[in-house]
């Protein structure tokens, strides 16, 4: 399918994680112009060299990082898609220390803030653009142990609902997409962690997970970062002109309501 977004420039933001990468590939069969960034210059090549992008190492977790990153790219994107975060800390919710809770919300919601207040102007000048953030399952389904992450993904879907709100009239489309549970270096250091801990295999430490802390993940497995690609390749096109203010899960079933 033609996502008729041919010649549109795109930032891709954590663009060396799983998702970023699938992202980036299929935008670049779609002849569109990408700038990729992440934390790790030589790991950033690797994925842009073979896709002809522009790599741009930065870090978005803080004001002045932002200010440099784009200081050296300027603000001028009809696409921009947000893959950027982590898992942060874990352990009881009323334990978090304040560095556990600042780590969060700089990188997983303020980095997209940050970022917003400079390409956002551009695209509703030019009539035309897309939002994209990546969120998780943990927006709709919370757990206890991740609720420094729950609050910063949260945050962020709300965020993102806002801009559709205020500016979707003008042009700008703001959606995310919940993936949950899949094969991406955060879950691989998640799973070989809890495999220390039980003094089990990887793969016996993600089937004890999806047993004990994912019961409606009925797939069996961890999803793929080809899997999710598509979606936000999708909501990143012409193709998605009616889609504004959602936030498209891609959970393998994970999340049990039917609600966000």
């Amino acid at each position: 399918m033609d996502l008729q977004i041919r010649g549109r420039r795109a930032l891709i933001t954590g663009a060396s994680g799983g998702m970023g990468r699938e992202t980036a590939k299929i935008l670049a069969e779609e002849m569109v112009d990408l700038v990729l960034t992440d934390l790790d210059q030589e790991k950033l090549d690797a994925v842009a060299e073979p896709l002809g992008a522009k790599a741009v190492a930065g870090d978005l977790s803080t004001p002045e990082g932002v200010e440099e990153f784009i200081g050296k790219v300027g603000t001028d994107f009809d696409i921009w898609v947000h893959a950027t975060g982590v898992t942060g800390a874990k352990g009881d919710p009323l334990q978090m220390a304040e560095e556990d809770w600042k780590e969060a919300i700089d990188i997983d919601f303020l980095s997209a803030v940050r970022l917003a207040r400079h390409l956002g102007p551009a695209m509703i000048r030019g009539g035309w653009g897309r939002m994209v953030f990546v969120t998780s399952e943990n927006v709709a389904q919370p757990y206890a142990d991740e609720t420094v992450y729950n609050c910063a993904k949260s945050a962020l879907l709300s965020f993102s609902k806002s801009i559709a709100l205020a500016h979707s009239s003008k042009g700008l489309m703001a959606n995310c997409v919940a993936p949950a549970f899949i094969e991406t270096p955060m879950t691989d250091g998640m799973m070989e962690k809890r495999s220390k801990e039980l003094g089990v295999s990887k793969d016996e430490a993600i089937q004890s997970f999806l047993k004990e802390e994912r019961p409606f993940l009925k797939l069996g497995r961890r999803g793929k970062a080809e899997e999710v690609a598509p979606v936000i390749a999708m909501l990143c096109s012409e193709r998605a002109s009616f889609v504004t203010g959602a936030n498209w899960r891609v959970d393998g079933g994970s999340v049990g309501s039917i609600e966000v």
